[in-house]
């Protein structure tokens, strides 16, 4: 006699609710496939005659979506400069980088991890486009962004050089000078017109 069909999952899961069953049951239909439906699907046919299973492995697979992009940096010299970008995808997306349209190696001073980047201390040689490429077997995406390095002239305006007294004879003073520059400024100290140099006090 025509057999009765019936679907299941062999690792015990249930079938989505979301899923219709055509042709007496001998279509199974899974809208809006996900990650969650994959799995070892099994269809069995059966009759008084006996019973018979047919398996079938459903696979889930994307391509890489971003789910963090690189922006524009601008940077002082000798600044440290950190990217991150994130893609999901199944199975995994890969990352690599590129920097004026050519492959960046991890080198010196730029050190590269899965989706990360960091120049430590940045040159003006390293100002340029780069992009963060993630892909897998399904598809490649690109994300782009640019870093400007700049050069800084000392500053004080947001430095102030304290007026101190001393309390006490013989007691520590310290002066600190920070101006914001770029890169590092060489430092020499005057009193009035004198120059100071280093000795034993």
């Amino acid at each position: 006699p025509v057999p009765t069909i019936s679907w299941r999952r062999a690792d015990g899961k249930q079938i989505p609710r979301k899923a219709r069953r055509h042709r007496s049951s001998g279509l199974l239909e899974i809208p809006n496939f996900q990650q969650e439906d994959a799995g070892l699907y099994e269809c069995v046919a059966e009759n008084v005659r006996g019973k018979n299973v047919a398996r079938g492995q459903l696979t889930f697979y994307a391509q890489p979506s971003w789910i963090q992009r690189i922006s524009d940096v601008h940077a002082a010299i000798e600044e440290r400069v950190s990217w991150e970008c994130r893609a999901s995808g199944r199975p995994k997306p890969s990352y690599r980088w590129l920097k004026d349209g050519e492959p960046l190696l991890p080198q010196g001073r730029v050190q590269l991890e899965q989706g990360s980047l960091t120049i430590p201390n940045v040159s003006l040689s390293d100002a340029g486009m780069y992009q963060c490429v993630a892909e897998n077997r399904h598809g490649v995406i690109f994300a782009s962004a640019e870093l400007s390095v700049i050069a800084i002239g000392p500053d004080f305006s947001k430095t102030l050089l304290k007026k101190l007294t001393l309390v006490k004879v013989g007691g520590e003073v310290i002066i600190e000078c920070k101006p914001k520059a770029s890169p590092r400024p060489t430092y020499s100290w005057k009193k009035g017109k004198d120059i100071l140099r280093e000795n034993e006090r």
